[in-house]
């Protein structure tokens, strides 16, 4: 396994490690690697995040989400790279537990882990001046407008210019999405659509929250039937 990951981020790194981008600060595309739980022991990490450095990857790498097993008691403060929870911070308890842990990232989830529940983690924190983004979820676009509202209002993401860091995979996994994008509120919001990898959120979109105050005629209609 280990050795199939060495070659794996290799071959990335070879194919876009060397292109820019405008949104970083260093001008170079930041890699967000979401393990879920993959390496059951911290070792085995130590040698991918070796094999990093070797190869000059190593500090492009924003995020490492969740590489241990959930019930995993593995301190990650020395590893020198960010590490975020997400599966294992279900409550802003959890939130806390991680960053005594060395976490440095929390995931958030606010279609998936209750909007009240997602704003209690934001909370903790931001008091513990840890940064939080959006994870997905493979969320219909629908929810990804309920992200969009949550990561509009964190602090900028470390690394980037001035925004925020959302995961969205939906368009990439759903045959239907254009028909999903139809079911929003403002399906021709300037906001629903990602350009160039990038949401552009502009007064449009906090005047309307991003449409998740108002209701989507498809849904409700399901009721109805």
């Amino acid at each position: 396994m280990l050795e199939g990951d060495k070659a794996r981020i290799e071959a990335i790194h070879k194919l876009i490690g060397h292109r820019e981008t405008p949104h970083t600060l260093n001008g170079r595309i930041p890699y967000y690697f979401d393990a879920n739980g993959r390496y059951e022991k911290k070792e085995t990490l130590e040698k991918l995040l070796d094999h990093a450095k070797k190869i000059s990857m190593f500090d492009q790498i924003a995020i490492i989400e969740e590489p241990f097993p959930e019930d995993a008691d593995i301190n990650v403060d020395d590893l020198g790279v960010r590490i975020a929870a997400d599966e294992s911070a279900h409550t802003a308890e959890d939130v806390i537990k991680r960053i005594q842990m060395g976490y440095r990232s929390i995931a958030l989830k606010a279609a998936a882990k209750t909007l009240s529940m997602t704003l209690r983690m934001a909370k903790v924190a931001h008091e513990n001046n840890i940064p939080c983004f959006l994870a997905d979820l493979t969320c219909t676009p629908i929810l990804v407008d309920w992200n969009k509202n949550v990561a509009a209002r964190l602090s900028p993401f470390p690394g980037l210019k001035d925004m925020g860091l959302l995961e969205s995979n939906g368009h990439q996994n759903y045959v239907n999405w254009k028909d999903l994008v139809s079911y929003c509120p403002y399906p021709d919001g300037s906001w629903i659509e990602s350009r160039n990898g990038v949401y552009h959120l502009d007064k449009d979109f906090y005047e309307k929250s991003g449409g998740v105050l108002r209701s989507s005629e498809h849904y409700l209609n399901l009721f109805n039937e």
